[in-house]
């Protein structure tokens, strides 16, 4: 189960009883803003994409959805989503439980512009049931991001 990768992730930095576990899902954006009584922004959502042969992930926030003329200026590919069949298997997570947090190796995080408008965010943590409140500078440590990125549009602000 990814979420148990995930704890044991984040065991080394003491951070694994921050985990949250929700009786309800939260899946997508919207069910996880409920769960958590926050705004749907506020969540850090994963969305998994193929460049030519290996994937990639965006952290994004959760109103941002990718813009296909920023995607291609950045990485000179066209925004590709992964068959949801393709994520577990390419990226270590099911869908609903993305994150960017004790993924496969070599696969790169990036996080998007539309973040950083906020204080703390709340990435998944491995299941359709769960997340964790980091800051932004946790965020950027925790993920072992490659880089800050504009790939979004439709964000308050962006």
């Amino acid at each position: 189960m990814s979420i148990v990768k995930v704890r044991e992730y984040f065991r080394p930095f003491q951070m694994e009883n921050r985990i949250l576990e929700f009786p309800v899902s939260s899946a997508t954006v919207q069910l996880a803003a409920e769960a958590l009584h926050c705004e749907p922004a506020r969540i850090a959502k994963t969305l998994s994409l193929m460049q030519s042969s290996s994937p990639v992930l965006i952290v994004a926030a959760g109103d941002a959805r990718i813009d296909n003329a920023k995607y291609k200026s950045v990485f000179h590919v066209k925004a590709k989503m992964l068959q949801q069949e393709e994520v577990e298997p390419l990226i270590g997570h099911a869908v609903g439980g993305v994150c960017p947090f004790a993924v496969n190796p070599g696969v790169p995080v990036y996080l998007d512009v539309s973040l950083k408008r906020f204080r703390t965010v709340f990435p998944a943590c491995g299941s359709p049931n769960s997340a964790i409140e980091l800051s932004i500078d946790e965020l950027e440590r925790y993920s072992r991001f490659s880089g800050w990125i504009d790939v979004c549009r439709d964000w308050s602000g962006g």
